[in-house]
């Protein structure tokens, strides 16, 4: 499908700064921020939303799959992110958006399982999901992962504690609730281990769960396995059944993997994607049964607005027809009602089966060699196996074979490099076509099919392109929204689907630094988290999409796990771009308000009319101190609050820029004068009156710029220190009793200090007989 009217944004500046807050609400924000200076992007003409970085929670970690599925609780406003290399889920507070932080992790590890087995050491969390109530249900997959695994569950508002566990099946890979709240549902892959000589069943499990926060019992879980597909003729034509171990019962259930699962707004039926199979398997609910599985077929990547570039030698991009097939192959599935009716959206990453001694991709050039099939002489790919024509691209060596298995008749790549619609009897809608690399190749031609950890030029191509690896959906406004994550060169798709059969591309946003190769950054000594600082986002898997009521901005929301990065990103979901600039805004502070004119105070912009901002950045002398990101609320006010500290004694200006995508606008300047920075001077006095040797020396300091600690002297020497609680300007006192003193004259002297300067009172002479 040819892309038309495409336009790039603005340039958006999105640095977090320190020390800020909104509305008289303090922020703790986290000590790094992977929300790139300028993202790369594209928008169709007269888009109707703008997505937009609004903030980022990173782990420090660098292809760890340190952040992955994401889930939302509206209640809390807590955001929960699988770390599968910590085998945990990180719960992250989103009240601010811009600077999620985290509070705590669930763990699963030692967690008691209803049927008396208990989660080991080692045990992975994979996938997360969260019910409007707050029940929150993580899948875990066992150590090792082809033991039976998990289900666990916990209180999205609570401290973490688990309520309890259910068992479920092989490596439990994706979890997720009805509609309706009554069942959880679960996609166990049954992936076989690494040396291929253990291969567990794949199946669904399906576990009805307590109207309340709790967990269920054991009984209340019932597995929909594929053993009705097992007898010869049963399997659908299409569906990819290959490479079993030989000899094991169930061969068909133990080669179905399911990856995803979608489910019906009726909440009667799941959807779950075979990946490796290419199919799709229809479960009803009610009775935990598979009743149906329809194979996906594959793209006719031949036909004109459904090419691919198929090479990474071939010394440029070049997306175009080829007479190769593309198997779907889909990794996310989600589902959503259009007219009435259900529809299914898949993210078409494709997928080969590679246990043991078999690899099912081979480049074509290599057909015909190493006891592999050769290409038919007849087949439309033979002669074209040149590096820069078709050689390199992989294909699968299981389909595509002549009948009598001697040659390559036609050949197979994965994936779709597309997102497709499909109908629930499995009849295709619309499918995104060459999009995916047309719009990317545009929006980032210096790193056309890039892969996530190191920034690259076609490095992809050879493979499944930008790898479409998962998608949310959501409302906006009336209009249905599709987001789509990258995996390799990163970003996110977002199309309107309101009408399956006629979606169209919106906006293409990718929260990526490509000046930075995080991967050579390391090499060249740069740790991970600097790495991944620096970077942006890398390899998006899990989206969630937050809708405007649930939101703590009151606007829709996406957030995103991105694998490798280990960052969780959230984006503001705006209206149309700003055609207008800013609103000039108002500078004020609140320095003096109490008397003192010490060295922290807020600075305020108000926008009190007209065109909103999505950022504003405060300037001190003329240097950028700290900028913030904001919902566009036209023509609302914006109030936005940056808490400075550490200023010296001095005079200092202020001024702001407010920014949109149609322009910047400048604040008038302001200045601030700063004259009490040091603590107030302490007023000392004693209770020496028989003056004997034993005493007290107090110190007061009655108003002012607070001490944060205390030295006393004796006769010039230090003879006694503390700490203080700054509670400017509220009254400090400090008490030293003394004792053995001498009989004469003693003079004390008391000096207070802070982060900006020190004080002394004046002497106190006390007499000792």
């Amino acid at each position: 499908m040819p892309v038309r009217g495409i336009h790039p944004p603005a340039a958006r500046a999105v640095a977090v700064a320190l020390g800020l807050t909104l509305c008289g609400a303090a922020l703790t924000l986290p000590a790094r921020a992977s929300v790139v200076d300028d993202p790369v992007g594209t928008s169709a003409e007269g888009a109707a939303i703008d997505l937009r970085a609004l903030g980022s929670y990173e782990t420090g970690l660098f292809d760890e799959s340190g952040a992955e599925i994401v889930a939302y609780h509206g209640g809390s406003q807590r955001l929960f992110s699988v770390n599968a290399h910590a085998g945990e889920v990180t719960v992250l507070d989103v009240a601010d958006p811009a600077a999620p932080t985290k509070l705590f992790a669930l763990q699963t590890t030692g967690v008691a399982a209803d049927d008396g087995s208990t989660v080991p050491a080692g045990a992975v969390a994979n996938s997360v999901a969260v019910r409007a109530d707050g029940l929150v249900a993580v899948a875990v997959e066992s150590d090792p992962k082809t033991d039976a695994g998990w289900v666990v569950f916990f209180d999205a508002a609570a401290d973490g504690s688990a309520l309890g566990a259910v068992r479920v099946g092989a490596l439990p890979d994706m979890v997720t609730f009805t509609p309706d709240g009554a069942r959880a549902v679960v996609a166990d892959e049954g992936e076989p281990d690494d040396d291929y000589t253990v291969d567990p069943e794949g199946d669904v499990a399906v576990v009805d769960v307590p109207d309340g926060v709790a967990a269920p019992s054991q009984d209340a879980v019932r597995i929909a396995d594929f053993h009705a597909y097992e007898a010869e003729g049963a399997l659908p034509a299409g569906v990819r059944v290959f490479a079993g171990i030989e000899g094991t019962d169930h061969p068909v259930s133990r080669n179905l993997e399911p990856e995803y699962v979608a489910v019906s707004a009726d909440s009667t039926t799941a959807y779950a994607v075979l990946q490796e199979a290419n199919a799709v398997a229809v479960v009803d609910l009610a009775g935990a049964e598979v009743t149906e599985i329809w194979p996906l077929g594959a793209k006719d990547f031949s036909i004109e607005g459904q090419g691919i570039d198929p090479s990474d030698e071939d010394g440029g991009i070049d997306v175009r027809t080829v007479p190769v097939q593309g198997l779907y192959m889909p990794d996310g599935l989600n589902a959503y009602t259009a007219g009435g009716e259900t529809y299914l959206v898949t993210a078409n990453e494709g997928d080969a089966r590679e246990w043991g001694d078999y690899e099912e991709p081979v480049r074509i050039k290599d057909l015909g060699e190493d006891g592999v099939a050769p290409l038919c002489a007849d087949s439309p790919v033979a002669g074209r196996t040149a590096d820069e024509d078709l050689g390199r691209l992989d294909v699968s060596r299981a389909s595509g074979l002549r009948a009598d298995g001697e040659c390559y008749e036609e050949v197979f790549a994965f994936g779709g490099r597309s997102f497709s619609i499909w109908t629930t009897d499995g009849e295709q809608v619309f499918d995104s076509g060459d999009d995916f690399e047309r719009i990317t190749a545009e929006a980032a031609p210096g790193n056309f099919n890039s892969d996530h950890g190191e920034s690259s030029f076609e490095s992809r191509s050879d493979a499944k392109g930008p790898e479409p690896e998962n998608m949310a959906i959501g409302a906006v406004d009336g209009r249905t929204y599709a987001f789509v994550g990258l995996e390799r060169v990163g970003g996110v798709m977002v199309y309107d689907v309101t009408d399956p059969a006629a979606a169209q591309f919106v906006q293409y946003v990718n929260n990526r630094d490509f000046s930075v190769s995080a991967e050579d950054a390391i090499d060249d000594g740069a740790s991970p988290a600097e790495a991944v600082a620096a970077a942006g986002d890398l390899g998006p898997e899990g989206l969630a999409f937050i809708a405007g009521d649930d939101s703590p901005t009151g606007e829709p929301m996406l957030a995103v796990g991105n694998e490798v990065s280990g960052s969780t990103t959230l984006f503001a979901i705006d209206g149309p771009a700003a055609t207008q600039v800013p609103a000039r805004g108002v500078l004020t502070d609140d320095n003096a308000h109490d008397g003192v004119r010490g060295g922290a105070y807020t600075v305020s912009v108000d926008l009190w009319w007209g065109q909103s901002a999505t950022q504003v950045r405060l300037l001190e002398d003329g240097e950028v101190v700290a900028t913030r990101n904001l919902v566009d609320a036209t023509p609302s006010a914006q109030h936005v609050e940056f808490d400075l500290t550490g200023r010296t004694d001095g005079r200092y200006t202020y001024t702001c820029e407010l920014v949109n995508a149609a322009g910047t606008t400048d604040c008038r300047s302001h200045t601030v004068r700063v004259t009490d920075a040091a603590p107030a001077a302490p007023r000392l006095s004693h209770d020496n009156h028989d003056k004997d040797g034993a005493y007290t020396v107090s110190a007061d300091l009655w108003w002012g710029t607070n001490a944060t600690g205390w030295t006393l002297f004796e006769d010039g020497e230090q003879v006694a220190t503390g700490e203080l609680t700054d509670a400017t300007p509220s009254a400090q006192h400090v008490e030293v009793p003394l004792t053995g003193r001498e009989p004469g004259t003693h003079t004390y002297r008391m000096v207070f200090t802070n982060d900006l300067g020190e004080t002394s009172s004046k002497e106190l002479t006390v007499r000792v007989r």
